[in-house]
Parts: C-alpha cells; structure tokens; sequence
C-alpha cells in the first residue's frame, strides 16, 4: 500500500532525539494512545536487534497484536523498525524515521510506515478506513514526541520484558 508520512520540528539538537528514539522502550511513552500492553522482546531495548510487541486499540480489528523490531541504526540520521501484525502475523511493517539537522537547534523528524497486507481482506480492512486512522494516530504520535522532549510532559509508562516479573494478583500468596 501507499506509505503513511508524518512530519515535525522538535526544538532539540538531532542527537538527543535520535537517541531517545534509539530506546524502543521509549516509543511507547509517545505511541500508548494507540498502541497498548508493550512488551520488550530483549532485556537491551536500545539499538539494532531492539524490539517490542504491542496491541493496537484499532476499532473492528479483531487480530491487534503487533511487533516492531530495529534492523537499521544510522546514528544520527535514521533509524527502521520493521514488524509484523494482524492475522497470523502475515501484514509485513516497515516503520523509518528519518531526521535533518532544523534552523538553530531543531531536528525535523519525519517518520514513514509502509504496509504490505497479504491477503484481500487485509487490503480492504486498509481502505476502509485503516489508513486513515493510522494517519491520524501517528500524527498524534509525533506531537506527543515533540511534548516530551521539548517540555518533558506528556509522558507514558515505560515497557516491561515479555515475561518478565509482574505482580503478583491481590490475594496471591506471593501478593507483599
């Protein structure tokens, strides 16, 4: 399908937005309005090989389940994520974020997800208003970013490892 291309200007110098960027526990602070239950695929989450799975909160979406791991770090120019998702994991996901030096201090951050969807019902869950509700969500995305590492708000939860130490439930004997 057609790629999805979403920009910003974020007031902070390119390295230390690509170096927030770097962490893909991070991305769930900027992305949780949309993408929720993250969990790291490895206990290093920053740089190549750094991965997460999430669930998208997609109305109609019946398989919401995703991943999205790191196969191209190019400090500090641009950095792609590519996953998997929907049924049977077969929607293939490239996600690239690209990032130029702004007037001053800035970093113009562009971001581009592409998808392949297998299937024709994949394809037509993405005309029927699957793009545009992504286009939205990651344009949210993007200024959620901007809150953060301009003004340090707007922040969200950071990510566990798949399987890792959760709490124990109320009344568990292990509960503390």
């Amino acid at each position: 399908m057609e790629p999805i291309t979403v920009e910003i200007v974020i007031a902070r110098p390119r390295d230390e937005v690509f170096e927030y960027l770097a962490d893909v526990a991070n991305h769930a602070e900027f992305n949780d309005h949309f993408m929720v239950d993250w969990r790291l695929t490895r206990e290093d989450s920053y740089g190549y090989g750094a991965g997460a799975r999430f669930k998208l909160k997609m109305p109609f979406n019946r398989f919401p389940w995703g991943d999205t791991t790191v196969i191209e770090f190019d400090r500090p120019r641009k950095l792609a994520e590519a996953g998997r998702g929907g049924k049977y994991n077969r929607i293939r996901s490239l996600g690239v974020y690209e990032l130029e030096p702004g007037a001053g201090r800035t970093t113009r951050v562009s971001f581009t997800l592409l998808t392949e969807p297998k299937t024709l019902s994949d394809r037509l869950m993405d005309s029927f208003g699957a793009r545009g509700w992504t286009k939205r969500k990651l344009a949210k995305s993007m200024r959620r970013l901007r809150d953060i590492l301009e003004e340090d708000r707007a922040r969200g939860a950071r990510p566990t490892i798949a399987g890792g130490p959760r709490k124990p439930a109320t009344g568990s004997p292990f509960a503390r």
